[in-house]
């Protein structure tokens, strides 16, 4: 046989392996949707072994000895350079996974994911009873199971610190140290765009924000907005779904990635956001390349290039004054009489009002950044023992305090308002911060390369945005890390240059500053 063909022979077992992995996974991201929308109470200790049994099978899947055997075959094989870019990156991924993997042992791994099951359960009875007492013995459990395994994966990945080791599950490359040097110039700069709208003297009328629109009405509003963009939740095309949950989450892959959201009869705006939010993460699963499904390199980037495009669809494009235009007569239609007093301009300013909130996601463009950089800080802390699980509330508490300015009143609006460490996402916050740093990188190489994007949006039509995403984001998959993506695509190094001057022009215009 030739050696091209033994390490294509190889090759092709080892993504034939892998597509068995991504089948099971995908049935574990809608075992954990049923959980969050429709399980019963009483589910949730079944639930969690099901979880951990999804999990201990698929770590045993990616840590079959015959796996490793395949990648050493294939990479020391001396025709291993006949193979191109995408073969080579799905290589070197599965490798990754497999180093990583077998670094950690099994109960770990089964426990890790059936206490992740536990704490979610508990973080909502905790948080509907305002309660962090009830929630702290099961937090903290997740916790020490999830430093266990970073301190196990530092050597493997070569970080320095456990908790850069639990970032790079998230964002490959990048450590705590970077993002603080990225966090204390954005921060700077937000704080100064923060006081220009505080100080000036004219502040938008938000009192029509909470008037009552109905569940009925919202859940409406929420399918007009995710057929605009282009998520299909109707009829024979559909790839997708919208449902109710706690916290709005995205899961699924490729033909079928589902959102949720949650809908607030006082708060309307809180489920238009959340809707165009999840849905900007549901496009970029379903624009990965089809060629690619079953293979690494056909997975998302990194979570803050994820969050890129989430945040990009909503707030960029969600909150602009051009996506208004077209959608605000619809939103008035669906919504009967409570709207129809308010014009353009006062709404738009209202959705962009800057304004410190206890809630990050019901923060505004501006001081969400400080959401995201507190949670960071907190991470960091934990990781390095600086502060305990009893003296979590009120750390966050004072950072609330210093820099928010905001009195937090009860742990549910505090501590325990997301879900992401009851589901043990240690390192996931950052990608948050970044993704608006990529986002705004991206808009700048938009709008250089569709001048008339924003009249597009402004005429009802998301297909040359999306489209752009697709074509220049979405198609990449994962074959490149996200500092290299982010460059690709702009041609520049990470700046967050861009997505202030992006929050100093829209809101300088939004203010009169």
């Amino acid at each position: 046989m030739p050696v091209e063909s033994k390490v294509s022979d190889a090759y092709g077992k080892l993504m034939e392996s892998t597509k068995e992995l991504f089948i099971l996974q995908s049935m574990g991201s809608i075992v954990y949707w049923d959980m969050e929308t429709k399980m019963p109470s009483r589910g949730v200790n079944l639930r969690s072994q099901q979880m951990a049994l999804l999990e201990k099978i698929s770590h045993r899947m990616l840590t079959d000895p015959e796996k490793g055997k395949l990648i050493n075959e294939i990479i020391d094989h001396p025709n291993y350079g006949s193979l191109g870019e995408v073969e080579k990156r799905n290589v070197f991924l599965t490798k990754k996974a497999y180093d990583e993997a077998t670094k950690l042992p099994e109960e770990l791994v089964v426990e890790t994911a059936r206490q992740q099951a536990l704490t979610v359960n508990v973080w909502k009875k905790a948080k509907a009873a305002k309660d962090y007492g009830m929630f702290r013995p099961d937090l903290e459990k997740l916790f020490d199971l999830k430093k266990r395994a970073a301190e196990i994966l530092m050597d493997v990945k070569g970080t320095s610190t456990p908790y850069d080791a639990l970032i790079d599950l998230f964002e490959p490359g990048m450590t705590a140290d970077m993002i603080d040097k990225v966090f204390t110039g954005m921060r700077k700069g937000l704080i100064e765009i923060i006081d220009k709208c505080r100080d000036s003297e004219s502040q938008p009328d938000t009192s029509f924000m909470d008037r009552g629109i109905s569940v009925e009405a919202q859940r409406n509003i929420a399918e007009a907005l995710t057929d605009l963009i282009g998520y299909k939740t109707k009829g024979p095309e559909a790839g997708g779904r919208i449902d109710e949950t706690e916290h709005p989450f995205t899961t699924g892959y490729y033909d079928d990635v589902r959102i949720t959201t949650h809908y607030h009869e006082e708060r309307f705006a809180s489920s238009v956001f959340s809707v165009l939010h999840e849905g900007g993460h549901a496009l970029y699963e379903q624009g990965l390349p089809g060629e690619w499904m079953y293979q690494p390199v056909g997975t998302a980037s990194s979570m803050g290039i994820h969050e890129s495009q989430s945040r990009f669809v909503e707030n960029m494009i969600g909150r602009s004054t051009q996506f208004w235009s077209h959608f605000l007569p619809e939103l008035k239609k669906l919504t009967g009489d409570a709207l129809s007093d308010v014009d353009l301009a006062e709404f738009v300013w209202a959705i962009n009002r800057v304004h410190p909130s206890k809630i990050r996601v019901e923060a505004d463009e501006i001081t969400y950044g400080l959401h995201i950089i507190i949670r960071f800080e907190m991470e960091r802390d934990l990781l390095a023992g600086r502060i305990t699980f009893d003296e979590l509330p009120q750390a966050w508490n004072e950072k609330y305090r210093e820099y928010l300015g905001v009195e937090v009143q009860h742990d549910s609006e505090g501590v325990m308002q997301d879900t992401h460490w009851a589901g043990g996402s240690y390192g996931y916050f950052p990608s948050y911060a970044l993704g608006n740093i990529y986002g705004g990188m991206m808009l700048d190489k938009m709008k250089a390369d569709l001048p008339d994007m924003m009249e597009k949006i402004a005429a009802g039509s998301f297909k040359e945005v999306g489209g752009w995403l697709v074509e220049n984001v979405h198609r990449h998959g994962d074959l490149h890390d996200p500092a290299d993506l982010i460059k690709k695509i702009t041609g520049r190094n990470l700046t967050y240059t861009p997505f202030l001057k992006y929050l100093e022009d829209k809101f300088s215009q939004l203010y009169g500053f």
